[in-house]
């Protein structure tokens, strides 16, 4: 007679990965209607930018959703780019296998990091369509490949149904996904706001975007400058964990301690690996293979108590100042702009990670309410626009860093009243691996030192932002007193010269003078 516990465990078994996320589509960001297909536009966008940029071209993508069969909850989108394109061997695993990229073991800052985000856009438009993906694509050799592509989620693999190749000079990718039980809106959380603040992060791309009813919405480029291509990176000892060093012991070539730490972490030269080793307590000609965790902890303590060098940033690539300024002002047109780029700093594992904000005031930005009758306009307010890695999260507001940052600033000390300026916060995060708290990657985590630096980083942007708000005011204020001057001036000057009896005096010198004055032009 079998056991209670026999009994129980004749139902276990294995799951593969593309089982588990068919199953828990939403924690891939797939819950919703109108969520769902902005997450494949996502997927798809976000893709197309890394490749071209890898490659090193100027990013041109186009975008197109178009409704099946007039069905109102049934669309086809169309992700297309002029990147390097797939080889014809790799498109089963690209599309069709979870966990499987180019990305995930190479520290170095990419907008997909998980090798799961356009295979599970293939899963979720098969589990609701069951139809396959189509993929075309080139890599500029005169052969162009389009296959369609499904996922056989039992073993995680990609099938290859239908197979065609024909000549071409064209070189790409594109990338058709048919979904059902989805809904098109120009919202906030739709397709149209995520590539209007794809464009708003990366001026460098060119977008062209179709919509279901036809309006076509070009999203030019503000510079014609690609992002210099990341370069892999080491760890940094500034918030690396024992595991990490363990891990790294266990590939290292290094053949003792000292060599070992110099070689696989960044910052660190064989005199400060001598010295972290003398503050451990730890053997320097130690194999590291054979160091224990006792050790790697006296280790990673020992690194808090040396100076190094910030960490290096030839594994990210930030938006900069500059662009960020000419995104916000090419999709704004603000009254007044400015965006500051952070020194880089690291977090829990090594990581290091930068913040850059940038603030606009009047012309379009801040975000729009509606009024309460159909003629009655809405009311401007704060809008925060968040990024990690240049790419736009749309979702999960509440439980983010960087909302957590802005919430805990009291922007009156920067005379702004949030709930009705016509303002727009712009925060991104740059890292070689952004502590996402979901697959879905629509959140940072509140991890506590890229919470401080997000923080920090917007109130060094507001304070700008209250100078200028300051100048209005004091501009406000001349220009009303140099008013009243033009208004009774004439009058006093008629008014003294009767009584004088003398003839009424020239004042528009004058009067032109006073102006000068009130516009700051005679000041010193």
């Amino acid at each position: 007679m079998k056991t209670m516990a026999e009994e129980l465990f004749k139902e276990f078994r294995e799951h593969s990965v593309s089982e588990f996320f068919r199953k828990n589509a939403a924690m891939l960001g797939y819950t919703g209607k109108i969520r769902s297909l902005t997450t494949i536009v996502h997927e798809g966008v976000t893709n197309s930018i890394d490749a071209a940029e890898e490659t090193g071209v100027l990013p041109k993508i186009s975008v197109m959703i178009k409704r099946v069969n007039d069905e109102p909850e049934h669309f086809r989108i169309v992700v297309e780019d002029n990147a390097s394109g797939i080889p014809r061997e790799y498109i089963p695993n690209v599309f069709g296998k979870m966990l499987a990229g180019t990305k995930l073991h190479r520290y170095m800052q990419s907008r997909g990091q998980q090798g799961i985000g356009v295979s599970g856009s293939v899963m979720f438009g098969q589990i609701t369509s069951g139809k396959p993906a189509t993929v075309t694509t080139s890599t500029g050799k005169g052969e162009i490949v389009r296959a369609d592509v499904m996922i056989d989620v039992d073993r995680n693999e990609g099938k290859i149904l239908n197979e065609e190749k024909f000549k071409g000079k064209w070189q790409g990718t594109r990338v058709e996904i048919e979904a059902k039980g989805v809904s098109y809106m120009r919202s906030r959380y739709g397709p149209f706001n995520y590539l209007r603040m794809t464009a708003i992060s990366n001026p460098h791309v060119h977008i062209t975007f179709v919509e279901p009813d036809g309006t076509l919405t070009v999203f030019e480029n503000a510079t014609d400058k690609v992002p210099e291509r990341p370069k892999p990176m080491p760890l940094h000892p500034w918030g690396i964990m024992s595991d990490d060093l363990l891990i790294l012991a266990k590939h290292t070539k290094g053949r003792n301690v000292v060599n070992f730490l110099s070689a696989e972490l960044s910052r660190v030269s064989k005199r400060k690996a001598e010295e972290v080793c003398k503050l451990a307590d730890v053997p320097p000609n130690k194999k590291p293979s054979q160091l224990t965790w006792e050790e790697a902890e006296r280790i990673v303590s020992a690194f808090k108590q040396v100076k190094l060098y910030a960490p290096p940033t030839s594994g990210l690539r930030p938006i900069g100042a500059a662009d960020i300024e000419s995104g916000m002002r090419q999709i704004l047109n603000p009254e007044f702009v400015y965006a500051i780029n952070r020194p880089p700093k690291v977090y829990r594992g090594g990581l290091p990670f930068i913040v850059e904000v940038g603030v606009a005031y009047g012309g379009s930005a801040g975000k729009m309410t509606e009024g309460k009758g159909e003629n009655e306009e809405g009311e401007t307010g704060m809008e925060l626009i968040r990024f990690a890695n240049r790419a736009p999260l749309i979702f999960d507001q509440g439980g983010c860093a960087i909302t957590t940052a802005m919430r805990s600033i009291d922007w009156r000390r920067y005379g702004v009243d949030s709930a009705t300026a016509p303002l727009t916060l712009f925060v991104n995060v740059a890292s070689a691996y952004v502590p996402y708290t979901s697959a879905g990657k629509q959140s940072i985590a509140d991890e506590p030192e890229v919470l401080d630096e997000v923080r920090t980083a917007i109130m060094e942007a507001a304070r700008e932002l209250r100078r200028f708000l300051y100048r209005k005011i004091k501009t406000k204020e001349r220009q009303e007193r140099a008013g009243v001057f033009e208004k009774y001036l004439p009058i006093i000057a008629q008014k003294a010269a009767r009584l004088a009896g003398v003839k009424e005096p020239d004042i528009k010198p004058l009067l032109k003078k006073v102006a000068g004055v009130e516009n700051g032009e005679e000041e010193n």
